[in-house]
């Protein structure tokens, strides 16, 4: 059983070592870099991209697959992919002390730099999931962020790859041409494939990628098994 115990911990490493915290629904943009502001890998190309109503609700779920205490933030930007960093609680120039994270609440707040809306702010620590209102505007390169902010890495800095903050982001298309959807439920927008764009979802803990990576440990096992009969 040792060899066969071996391959299952190495196909399982990946798929729990690769990210910090993924969007599971709808579709997001994929990366691999999630520290990377604004969404992951820097430059990188939109993806998966959902087309919704303007106002239309979104069920939006994600994984945190390495638990980290702190917060969640939700973002919408109608033109592009460059968002509001959590600012330092005592100002761009201040001190990066375990003090100085981010505190307060920015719920409904644009920021005047990017023109990016703060959908919900200071989400609690081990949610998964949020039923978010899409700002009513049409738009043909918005895009919709997700944000872990921790609080257990100081000092907190606002570089271009702060230790403090994971990216992820879905790509979207608000249209009134689109087909009525009732996203609140779990069923979303036009996704890419011409189905919906993040139906079901998970509580937390598998991704896709998490479960392909089980399904193939488990055929592993089974070959060995094979062998030995």
């Amino acid at each position: 059983m040792r060899p066969g115990l071996a391959a299952l911990a190495v196909l399982l490493a990946p798929a729990v070592a690769a990210a910090h915290v993924r969007i599971t629904s709808p579709t997001p943009r994929l990366s691999d870099q999630l520290k990377q502001r604004h969404c992951g890998m820097a430059g990188s190309a939109r993806a998966n991209v959902q087309t919704y109503k303007p106002g239309s609700k979104l069920h939006l779920v994600w994984d945190e697959y390495v638990v980290h205490p702190g917060w969640f933030r939700v973002s919408f930007q109608q033109n592009g992919d460059t968002f509001e960093v959590p600012p330092m609680s005592n100002g761009p120039t201040g001190s990066g002390t375990a003090s100085n994270y981010p505190t307060e609440n920015l719920t409904g707040k644009t920021d005047p730099a990017t023109g990016s809306l703060i959908i919900a702010d200071r989400i609690a620590h081990g949610t998964l999931s949020l039923d978010v209102t899409l700002p009513s505007v049409e738009c043909s390169n918005c895009t919709l962020q997700l944000t872990q902010m921790m609080t257990d890495k100081p000092p907190y800095s606002m570089d271009t790859a702060s230790d403090d903050i994971y990216y992820a982001c879905v790509d979207l298309v608000l249209s009134n041409a689109a087909p009525a959807t009732d996203a609140g439920a779990g069923g979303p927008g036009t996704g890419p494939d011409g189905g919906g764009g993040g139906t079901g979802g998970t509580s937390g803990g598998c991704s896709a990628a998490g479960g392909a990576s089980i399904f193939l440990a488990l055929a592993v096992l089974g070959l060995l098994r094979r062998r030995r009969v």
